[in-house]
């Protein structure tokens, strides 16, 4: 899938994430799946895009961020 990005803002790839899990203060979870592009603003916003082209924002805020990479590839790309 290619990004088709018209904002002027820098994405990462991070398709190599099986899915991410954002954990706030309160208890909640918020789990993307496939994720595949980044962009994290100076405020701490993350701006993430899924194989299934589906734009999320995740606010800042959040206490505890974990993921799952597909097999053989890269635990950490930035």
């Amino acid at each position: 899938m290619e990004l088709r990005n018209e904002s002027g803002l820098e994405f990462t790839d991070i398709s190599s994430e099986r899915y991410r899990t954002y954990k706030y203060p309160d208890g909640e979870t918020i789990t993307i799946k496939e994720p595949t592009h980044l962009h994290v603003s100076k405020s701490g916003g993350h701006r993430i895009l899924n194989k299934a082209e589906r734009s999320h924002y995740i606010q800042p805020g959040w206490r505890h961020l974990w993921w799952e990479v597909f097999d053989n590839k890269p635990h950490f790309v930035k």
